[in-house]
């Protein structure tokens, strides 16, 4: 198997301009790439998708995921390509908070038999190069650092010189450079990276990334240092022997204001018998008619608040599959879309849908990161009272005023309170992300098919 995982010394240092021009370069060679990208990142992989030319990108996060779970999607993925190109997470060996490395992008790499091509920011460094590269190879020799790319070097003397420092003081060969140039910086704002979804201007971000690793890294010496043993997987109940005939229909927003979504999740849905139904909350006039539930996933609704609160015929659709008891799970930006109202940094607040009683607002926004361990506090649509899983938060925005208790969908450990999101009826919402793998039954995805399929049949019935 091919495969290399593109880490980084730190956040900022030009991974996700290495791995997209690595996708779009190779994949213009004529391989079959796919694209991953470690941890819960939503962003990054859209990026990745367009480079790969609509193969999408997963993610690979060992604290979301059993490791057996992780390297079994792993696999699936790869079946159909040729080499694996998976972008790392912060520095090489950051994890979780306190877990010494652990879902870092050096456990991923030790997980799955991967080499480790490190990204260096140049820029501001020469001699000290060989140093820094030294650190990062001797700090765990069970990580295999095969190479080495360097980002924002000045010219032919200046990459002579990391060079020199970086093959001869620390021993790892140096596979290429890429240029300072304003055309390879990645479109920025808040929660990082603008997405490609949005539909900013990606391709010239692309063409532009694809042309400075043509040029500067030696892409057969690459390949070359790219093998892999295949990961050890074991037999799961993960998806079913075979995908299921389609027995109900889920309503999926996809737009430029909801795209965060875990394409292994979305597999796990279509797997156990559902049809997914992409639907705009912000063009379309109401859900897909044959809809028997609704996953409103993440995103970035607060940038296109008034489009969504103008459109009240699909708001008033939202309240009415709320009313006739439809199985609705909405995640962060689904939330604060299914809330009474929408507080945008412009202060400028938003009628929304009112399902939920939240008033969400980015007028006093503040960053809310970090892995979740959350246990059900009552029936939902995915869990039993009691019941937990692991889950991901990742916002800007912030309620005005607690939820009230009763209503509260998960206890959140060390949170005061440690209530969090929304539970009633068929409907779920929370600011937490959760991935439909985490449990290596497929017992979430079957669950939330189960509700749909129920929702059909009870249409059908006229009940």
């Amino acid at each position: 198997m091919k495969g290399v995982l593109i880490a980084g010394v730190s956040s900022g240092v030009g991974k996700t301009t290495v791995t997209v021009g690595l996708l779009a370069a190779l994949r213009r060679r004529g391989l079959r790439v796919q694209p991953f990208k470690v941890g819960p990142d939503y962003i990054d992989p859209s990026y990745h998708t367009a480079a790969a030319g609509g193969v999408a990108s997963r993610n690979l996060d060992l604290w979301l995921l059993p490791a057996p779970t992780m390297r079994t999607l792993f696999v699936r993925a790869m079946s159909a390509a040729d080499v694996a190109i998976v972008e790392g997470v912060m520095g090489l060996f950051d994890g979780q908070l306190g877990g010494e490395g652990l879902a870092s992008a050096a456990h991923v790499a030790r997980e799955l038999n991967l080499p480790v091509v490190l990204v260096v920011d140049a820029a501001k460094l020469s001699w000290s190069a060989g140093a820094l590269v030294l650190g990062y190879r001797s700090f765990d020799p069970t990580v295999r650092l095969a190479g080495v790319i360097l980002n924002g070097v000045g010219g032919p003397r200046h990459v002579a010189e990391l060079r020199e420092s970086i093959e001869q003081r620390a021993g790892v060969p140096v596979l290429g450079w890429l240029p300072y140039q304003a055309e390879l910086a990645v479109p920025e704002r808040y929660l990082g990276l603008v997405p490609a979804t949005e539909g900013s201007d990606w391709r010239s971000f692309v063409d532009a990334a694809e042309v400075a690793v043509t040029v500067g890294v030696d892409l057969p010496r690459l390949l070359d240092l790219a093998t892999a043993t295949t990961p050890q997987t074991v037999d799961s109940e993960l998806f079913p022997a075979q995908p299921l005939p389609p027995t109900t229909a889920i309503a999926i927003a996809r737009d430029e204001a909801f795209s965060f979504y875990y394409q292994d999740g979305l597999d796990l849905l279509e797997a156990w018998g559902a049809e997914l139904l992409p639907f705009s909350p912000l063009a379309d006039a109401a859900l897909p008619k044959d809809a028997s539930a609704v996953y409103i996933g993440g995103g970035f609704p607060e940038l296109f608040a008034t489009g969504l609160a103008s459109n009240t015929s699909m708001l008033d659709s939202l309240r009415a599959a709320h009313a006739r008891g439809l199985p609705i799970y909405a995640e962060c930006g689904g939330l604060m879309l299914l809330g009474r109202s929408l507080v945008d940094a412009q202060n400028e607040r938003h009628a929304m849908a009112g399902i939920v009683p939240l008033d969400s607002t980015l007028a006093a926004a503040h960053l809310t990161i970090g892995y979740r361990d959350a246990q059900a506090a009552r029936e939902t649509l995915l869990l039993d009272r009691g019941q937990t899983v692991r889950a991901h938060e990742f916002h800007w925005s912030s309620p005005e005023a607690e939820m009230p208790l009763s209503d509260a969908a998960y206890l959140v450990d060390d949170r005061d309170p440690p209530t969090e999101g929304f539970a009633s009826g068929q409907t779920l919402a929370s600011y937490l992300h959760v991935h439909f793998a985490a449990d290596d039954r497929g017992r979430l995805a079957r669950r939330f098919v189960d509700r749909a399929t129920a929702a059909r049949q009870a249409r059908a019935s006229g009940t």
